[in-house]
């Protein structure tokens, strides 16, 4: 199975960094590392525009994309719905590896 490194820096400067497992029929690991990088980027872009968030509202928010995104695809509903499914519990299985590295703050 193929895998993705991945490495985040949260808007607190904490690093975060995953080793995602991908999908068999994976089509472009850089294609997928690109989007990942352009979601999260908007999505952190929109919550400093909003302020105060709850992560939550922004779980539900993304929650809701991949389903109207699984929706869009022209498939067999049910085939589509199933990918979308474990596409997304293998991402959060990633989650008992992820390591966080937070920055170290202070004045030299």
């Amino acid at each position: 199975m193929n895998h993705l490194p991945y490495e985040f820096t949260t808007p607190a400067g904490d690093a975060i960094s995953f080793e995602f497992r991908l999908h068999p029929e994976t089509g472009s690991t850089t294609h997928v590392q690109q989007i990942l990088d352009r979601v999260l980027e908007t999505v952190n872009h929109e919550i400093a525009q909003l302020g105060d968030t709850l992560n939550g509202d922004v779980l539900q928010a993304l929650a809701m994309a991949m389903a109207v995104r699984t929706e869009m695809i022209p498939a067999d509903p049910e085939m589509s719905r199933h990918l979308a499914r474990e596409v997304l519990e293998e991402a959060l299985r990633s989650l008992h590896t992820a390591r966080h590295d937070a920055s170290s703050a202070g004045h030299a």
